[in-house]
């Protein structure tokens, strides 16, 4: 048995102000999946420094890239959400375990996935359908 829900009515502005969050998103997980295919030093000191084999850098890349990748296309944009929620996560708990600055490193994962989620929420009606953020009825504005 398949249900669907209802797609949301988005306005214009909304679904631009979604896509140009998302390309920034898109572009910054680019370059940063992209540098970590290149053995460059500052790939490799940062790598280090979190404690992973430098071997990883790559691997670590193509899963950026790949879950950008499935972001990008409507039809998996919310697939490649939840991966790269996930891939975030681990850079988060990374951060913490060597005891990164809080607001400018440990908490630039958490950041990044609320522009994420944020730009795909205000760009897509079945998202906002399935997540409805509104006022409780009959409340007034303050």
């Amino acid at each position: 048995m398949q249900t669907s829900v209802p797609a949301a009515v988005v306005s214009g502005k909304a679904i631009w102000a979604g896509r140009i969050i998302s390309a920034v998103v898109v572009l910054f997980l680019l370059v940063d999946g992209g540098m970590k295919l290149i053995p460059l030093d500052v790939v490799i000191e940062a790598t280090g420094q979190l404690g992973y084999p430098v071997s990883l850098a790559r691997t670590l890349g193509i899963l950026t890239l790949v879950c950008t990748v499935l972001y990008v296309i409507p039809q998996t944009s919310v697939l490649g959400a939840i991966l790269m929620t996930g891939y975030l996560g681990g850079s988060v708990a990374s951060h913490l375990r060597i005891d990164s600055p809080l607001l400018t490193h440990v908490l630039f994962g958490v950041y990044l996935g609320v522009l994420l989620w944020g730009g795909l929420y205000l760009r897509d009606g079945r998202l906002r359908a399935l997540i409805p953020l509104r006022r409780e009825p009959g409340r007034s504005e303050p």
